[in-house]
């Protein structure tokens, strides 16, 4: 039965567990970007329109909806070194959990609701993490990222750029076949749920019906300009 006392626990894990669940694991992309010398990071936290940033920080008004790692090619620019990357936010929760899980069995921490949701949200992490993958706009999980990298030896954690520029038709829409069903997915879902009642809309931006929803769209829009394709190397 549902009661007070879970209506309690999941305020507590919307607004506090997950936004801090979500922090640590970006958190883990972050430090090993950062340790490995990533140009242009940027942690974006939350959806919606921004509420304050920071050179390499974001925070958005719905803080505890979504989050998103960006960063540049690394020096030197190789398949290990872009794995750890992909392999951090992983790790770091797991290491983070096996030493909550410990203080825990020693009773140096109380068993109690905090702590328990926390380690849920963490392994929960964890185990979506290493599923291998596609997201329904295109990217992949980290577990898919790494065996893209260790497969093809390519990135596939963002889209070509010609995926913007050229046609559809006239160019390959992801690394991998599975990829490119699921980026033409995107895009038929996308122009399904396109505006019909406001056709003398010209761009999308104008679609909003709110101020926010319209900010939203606008962060969006930026965020996949963002994560275009940089022409990289090829990794190494």
């Amino acid at each position: 039965m549902f009661g007070l006392f879970d209506v309690v626990r999941l305020v507590m894990a919307a607004l506090i567990i997950l936004p801090v669940t979500a922090v640590i694991r970006e958190g883990g992309y972050y430090f090993a970007a950062t340790l490995l010398g990533a140009k242009d990071k940027k942690l974006t936290v939350g959806s919606g329109p921004v509420l304050f940033a920071f050179p390499t920080l974001e925070v958005r008004r719905y803080f505890f909806m979504y989050s998103w790692m960006e960063y540049e090619e690394l020096q030197p620019s190789n398949r290990f070194w872009h794995g750890v990357i992909y392999a951090s936010p992983i790790i770091g929760p797991l290491l983070l959990g096996i030493i909550i899980n410990t203080l825990l069995a020693q009773d140096i921490l109380p068993s109690n609701m905090f702590w328990d949701t926390l380690m849920y949200y963490l392994f929960y992490y964890i185990f979506f993490d290493l599923i291998p993958v596609y997201l329904p706009d295109g990217q992949p999980t980290n577990g898919r990222a790494i065996y893209d990298l260790i497969r093809y030896g390519e990135r596939s954690d963002f889209l070509k750029k010609e995926i913007e520029e050229e046609p559809l038709g006239n160019v390959k829409l992801g690394y991998t076949e599975e990829q490119e069903e699921t980026v033409k997915n995107r895009d038929r879902d996308r122009q399904e749920r396109s505006d019909h009642t406001r056709p003398e809309a010209d761009r999308e931006e104008e679609n909003g019906y709110t101020e926010e929803q319209k900010e939203t769209i606008k962060s969006r829009n930026r965020d996949q300009q963002e994560r275009s394709d940089h022409r990289k190397p090829e990794l190494e």
